[in-house]
């Protein structure tokens, strides 16, 4: 049985260590980071990934975690709500989006991995460069610990480490950039126990404002202008809380739970893709591969399917030890179509998007949305899009008996 090094902790990188680990093989996770607590990553788990855990049996203790449970979503525009999505009526175990804190998701995969003897999870662990051996092929990593710098063989690493990847720079392997107009404020804002639920966002004054329940407090998603935080401090702190004030009527009185700018993070937005995930011995999956845009909060879901696509692709060379760049690049051509179009409807939200921010007052309801939102099936159809993705994946490895 071939060895794996994964660099990186986030979705795709535990999803696929689980996997891995599941089907008997050998798997080193390296994270980093100390914990997996960062605020202000994303939080939505959609119905395909919630459909995938119950797949693997491991559903009702995720949902023993703390979360609430999205079953429809709407956006309220110029003050008017129209409902966008419904969840409900797909078939699978959980029909609604599961809004539960990312680290919590991540230290549910670590611990169910750990059950599996294969499996090390090494935090404090940053990846510094990769390993080749004497015909170039890729045979490990080069690791900061606390304790120094180590090296670590093995016979496949894949890339997981997110959209400023060490496994992408040290490879050389060419991104793609596709310019992005918007960038994305992230704060916490106290939430009250009759708050209003809303998944798709509040729009007005030439902004998107979109709450994510985390119980007693929201995390908001604040849309600005492509560098435009800058123009907004400038415009002073209190004249920030007033416009947000305005766009969300009933945050009015807790908008000075904002004490400084140091209490709101900036998200650059990027999308890119790599023109090839793999070289021998390398595979890069992920935001590794492919950054997403939060539109649609698909981040951690489309990591998630990734890693799925590669185990199903995988595990059966790994164990024949008979792993090759073609197998590694049958991830890349049986999933880039998928994030492809992912990316184009992306897209397509950046420029409706650009065009809310230049609005200047309050904002009437386009007549699309007025329309569309009427549409029999528009509400069901969206749920689909959204809630399962393009290319919904399966766990097609079968776990191991130890």
């Amino acid at each position: 049985m071939q060895s794996t090094c994964i660099i990186g902790g986030g979705p795709a990188g535990m999803m696929l260590g689980l996997l891995l680990a599941r089907a008997g093989l050998p798997v080193t996770v390296l994270e980093k980071h100390n914990d997996f607590f960062r605020d202000f990553r994303g939080d939505t788990t959609h119905p395909s990934t919630l459909q995938v855990m119950h797949e693997l049996g491991l559903l009702p203790g995720l949902l023993r975690l703390p979360h609430t449970e999205l079953r429809r979503a709407s956006a309220v525009v110029g003050g008017r709500t129209f409902p966008i999505a419904d969840f409900t009526h797909l078939p699978v175990a959980a029909p609604f989006i599961a809004l539960m804190p990312q680290w919590d998701l991540l230290n549910f995969l670590a611990e169910r991995a750990a059950r599996y003897p294969t499996f090390q999870l090494r935090m404090g662990h940053q990846a510094t460069g990769l390993l080749y051996d004497s015909t170039g092929q890729v045979s490990g990593v080069t690791v900061r610990t606390a304790n120094g710098e180590e090296s670590l063989r093995a016979d496949l690493v894949v890339g997981c480490d997110g959209r400023h990847a060490t496994s992408v720079t040290a490879a050389h392997l060419p991104v793609v950039e596709t310019g992005v107009p918007i960038d994305v404020l992230w704060f916490r804002i106290p939430r009250q126990h009759d708050d209003p639920e809303n998944g798709l966002g509040y729009v007005n004054f030439g902004h998107l404002v979109v709450l994510i329940n985390r119980g007693g407090y929201f995390q908001v998603g604040f849309l600005i202008r492509k560098d435009g935080l800058p123009g907004l401090q400038q415009r002073g702190l209190p004249a920030f809380q007033q416009l947000l004030a305005r766009i969300v009527p009933f945050l009015a009185g807790r908008v000075d739970s904002l004490h400084s700018w140091v209490d709101i993070k900036l998200l650059t937005v990027q999308l890119n893709h790599l023109e090839r995930w793999a070289v021998p011995g390398l595979l890069c999956i992920g935001d590794a591969a492919h950054a997403m845009s939060p539109v649609g909060g698909i981040g951690i879901n489309i990591a998630i399917q990734d890693a799925i696509a590669a185990a199903n692709r995988l595990v059966p060379a790994l164990q024949r030890d008979a792993v090759t760049v073609h197998d590694l690049l049958s991830v890349q051509h049986y999933r880039e179509a998928t994030i492809r179009r992912t990316h184009g409807f992306q897209r397509l939200a950046h420029k409706v998007l650009n065009q809310i921010l230049q609005a200047e007052g309050a904002m009437r309801p386009p007549l699309a949305i007025r329309v569309l939102t009427r549409l029999p099936g528009a509400q069901r159809l969206a749920g689909r899009l959204i809630g399962m993705g393009l290319q919904p994946q399966h766990v097609q490895t079968p776990e191991q008996a130890f």
